[in-house]
C-alpha cells in the first residue's frame, strides 16, 4: 500500500486535455468537485442528474473559465435516462474516454424497522439499492461498451467506481449502503482483469465521510471533532485514477480514512488476511489443474454430469456409422422384402 502525496494527484492531468468525461451525479458534491476538476485540465464534461437545475449551474460555471461541458437530465435508475446520456456524449464529441459513476444517496428507509400494512409486513424502500448499485450497475455497463467506440491503440480509457470506507467495514444502521458499496468493490475486482485486455483502466475510490448532503446531519453531528475527508482531496484522487498511465495500477483500490494522505491498495494487496488464505486455496486448486491430473478432473467431471448421455449419443453414432457403411446392403435387402410383398 503506497501513499500519494497531493501535490502527484494531478502529475498526469495533461492526459485529460480534450478528452470526454461522463460523470453521473455532478450537480453537488463530490461529482461537481470532479466535474470542475477534469474541465480545468480541457476536458469535456458531460454530467447526467435529476437536479438538472444546478446540473446546468455547474456547466455555465466550467463554461465561464472556457471549458466544455453539457448536461441532461438523467435518473441512473433509469436505464434509458443513461443510454441518453451517453448517446449525447457520443454524438457531441464522438468518443467516451472517462466513465465515473458517482451518483450515490445515503441510507434510505430503515432496514431493520418493520412496517405493516393490514396486518403484512411491508415491502423496505431499497432506493439505497438501486441507485448506489443497480444505477452505477447499469453506468459501468453501458461505459465498457461507449469506452471502446472510435478507440484507438493507446487511447486513455478509464473507469473510476466510487466506493466508500463502508466498501470496507459495516457501518451500523446503513445496512443498505454497506452492501451497496462492499458489493461496487467486487464489481471493480471482477471487471479489472477483462478490461485491462481490452486497455480500460478501472479504479474504486473509497473515501471516509466527507462534508457533502450525502452524510445526514445526525451523522455529521455525530462525527463532531473527527477530520472529514476533504471533497477537492477525493476529485483529485478520481483524476489520478483515471490518468496514471501504468497498467499494472489498474485494479487498484484508492483509500481516504480522513483528511490526512491518500493510500493506493494495489490489487496485490487486496489478498490479505482471509483474504490471502481464501485466494492461496484457489491458487492450490487451479496447481491441480494441469497436466493429466486435468485432463483427469475434465473427464471424470464430464462423466459425472452427462455420462448416460454420452453413451447414448455413442450408440447412435455407432449405429449410423454401421448403417453407412453397409447402405447397399440394407437398400438390397429392402427392394427383396418389398418385391416378396408384391
Amino acid at each position: 500500500m503506497s501513499h500519494i502525496p497531493d501535490d502527484q494527484l494531478f502529475s498526469h492531468s495533461a492526459r485529460v486535455a480534450g478528452k470526454v468525461v461522463v460523470i453521473t451525479g455532478a450537480a453537488n458534491g463530490i461529482g461537481k468537485e470532479t466535474a470542475l476538476r477534469f474541465a480545468s485540465y480541457g476536458a469535456r464534461i458531460v454530467i447526467g442528474d435529476r437536479d438538472l437545475k444546478n446540473a446546468k449551474a455547474v456547466v455555465e460555471e466550467i463554461k465561464k473559465f472556457g471549458g466544455s461541458a453539457i448536461c441532461v437530465k438523467c435518473d441512473v435508475v433509469n436505464y434509458e435516462d443513461q443510454i441518453d446520456l451517453f448517446e449525447l456524449a457520443l454524438k457531441t464529441h464522438g468518443s467516451v474516454d472517462v466513465v465515473v459513476p458517482n451518483a450515490g444517496v445515503s441510507e434510505l428507509g430503515a432496514f431493520q424497522r418493520m412496517q405493516f400494512k393490514n396486518g403484512r409486513p411491508v415491502k423496505p424502500v431499497m432506493g439505497t439499492i438501486e441507485v448506489n448499485l443497480y444505477g452505477a450497475l447499469y453506468t459501468a455497463h453501458l461505459g465498457v461498451h461507449y469506452l471502446q467506440q472510435n478507440k484507438k491503440e493507446g487511447d486513455l480509457k478509464s473507469l473510476v467506481f466510487i466506493g466508500s470506507v463502508a466498501s470496507w467495514m459495516g457501518i451500523p444502521g446503513g445496512e443498505m449502503y454497506s452492501g451497496s458499496k462492499h458489493a461496487i468493490l467486487g464489481v471493480m475486482r471482477a471487471l479489472h482483469p477483462i478490461l485491462e485486455m481490452k486497455g480500460i483502466r478501472v479504479a474504486c475510490i473509497h473515501p471516509f465521510f466527507a462534508d457533502t448532503a450525502i452524510v445526514p446531519t445526525p451523522v455529521k453531528l455525530i462525527l463532531a471533532g473527527i477530520p472529514l475527508t476533504p471533497v477537492p482531496r477525493v476529485a483529485g484522487v478520481i483524476l489520478y485514477a483515471a490518468t496514471d498511465p501504468d497498467m499494472s495500477t489498474s485494479g487498484s483500490g484508492y483509500l481516504l480514512l480522513d483528511d490526512g494522505p491518500v493510500f493506493m491498495v494495489q490489487k496485490e494487496d487486496f489478498k490479505e488476511g482471509v483474504y490471502k488464505m481464501i485466494d492461496n486455496r484457489a491458487n492450490s486448486v487451479r496447481a491441480v489443474l494441469t497436466g493429466i491430473h486435468a485432463w483427469a478432473w475434465f473427464f471424470r467431471d464430464i462423466w459425472r454430469i452427462s455420462g448416460s448421455a454420452i453413451i447414448s449419443l455413442l450408440i447412435i453414432v455407432a449405429l449410423s456409422k454401421v448403417a453407412w457403411d453397409n447402405k447397399e446392403l440394407f437398400e438390397n435387402g429392402l427392394h427383396s422384402i418389398l418385391d416378396t410383398m408384391t
